[in-house]
């Protein structure tokens, strides 16, 4: 089945030439079937390609999806044009009043920062207060996945000596969690950042499960006992190229960084990576949709939605 996105969003015609079936406006409403209302919070400097990215694969499933685009409306990036912005995304003032089966939180170049010295931090409490109150499952990927783990749970982060930064191998730690149904005992995932979760603080909190983890990475996926809350500290929407990119735009700014890790054929990087994580990547959001959003969700979204508690401390994340 399609995902449903605006007829003009430029990731339509990627998909369409990708023979992705993809839907457009027009086409669904003349379909009796209510989709589900996804919302992606879209927090990366290139907003086409996070698009085309995670729509590719929130596409590879049997349920219509209905994307609705987010984006802050205290901090204005300069990457994109606000008539773009204006176009195709909304903000949590135009939505604050809806109801979302789903919700995705993109990872943010900001990790170097201390939480709170994001521009836009106290606008992502809101959102993802928000999300406690009208969404009934949150997917956080990267950087959200660090902020929101610290924000929800007060588990913080630290520094790495150096970015992580490649593809790594990850384990199953709980193999018959539905988030991870059909996944291979160990899979790939693309890993660039240059900070990590406290480890010990969360294997401390009962509320939340580690379902997947690496050695070199730590933990590699987590979600809440209840599965309102999913966070996946990789980029498993990556492309082919994406690990190249971000190589060759730090070389040209003489940045410190090396080759990513167990990516170029023979470490070689004028030959072509192979794509070997989309599989697991499929796999993964058709479970966090089908599980955790589709089976949960009522027809009428205003029914049956548990809000979570606000506790004390929620604003600045501590406990």
């Amino acid at each position: 089945m399609p995902v449903k996105i605006p007829d003009a969003l430029p990731a339509t015609k990627i998909l369409t030439e990708e023979n992705v079936f993809v839907m457009t406006e027009k086409r669904s409403q003349t379909q009796d079937i209510r989709p589900l209302r996804i919302a992606i919070l879209n927090l990366m400097p290139t907003k086409e390609k996070t698009e085309t990215q995670l729509l590719r694969l929130i596409s590879n499933t049997p349920l219509q999806v209905e994307i609705t685009l987010l984006r802050t409306g205290t901090y204005e990036g300069t990457h994109t044009s606000m008539d773009y912005l204006d176009t195709f995304y909304r903000t949590l003032t135009d939505v604050e009043n809806e109801f979302f089966d789903g919700l995705i939180i993109t990872g943010a170049p900001v990790e170097k920062l201390d939480f709170t010295d994001v521009l836009y931090w106290e606008e992502l409490t809101r959102i993802m207060d928000w999300a406690d109150q009208r969404v009934f499952s949150t997917l956080f990927i990267c950087w959200a996945a660090q902020a929101g783990l610290y924000y929800h749970y007060g588990i913080n982060k630290h520094p790495l000596e150096q970015k992580l930064f490649g593809i790594f191998d990850t384990q199953v730690k709980v193999p018959h969690d539905r988030l991870l149904f059909g996944l291979d005992d160990t899979f790939t995932v693309p890993m660039s950042r240059h900070t990590a979760l406290d480890e010990a603080a969360l294997s401390s909190r009962k509320d939340i499960i580690v379902l997947a983890t690496s050695p070199e990475t730590g933990a590699a996926l987590v979600r809440s006992r209840d599965g309102r809350r999913v966070f996946a500290t990789g980029h498993s929407e990556y492309d082919r190229d994406s690990l190249a990119h971000e190589y060759y735009r730090d070389l040209a700014k003489n940045l410190p960084i090396e080759l990513p890790r167990n990516y170029f054929p023979q470490d070689d990087a004028a030959q072509t990576p192979p794509l070997r994580w989309h599989a697991h990547a499929s796999l993964l959001f058709s479970n966090w949709l089908n599980y955790f959003v589709y089976q949960e969700t009522p027809y009428e979204l205003s029914k049956g939605l548990r809000p979570l508690p606000t506790r004390p401390g929620t604003r600045t994340g501590k406990r």
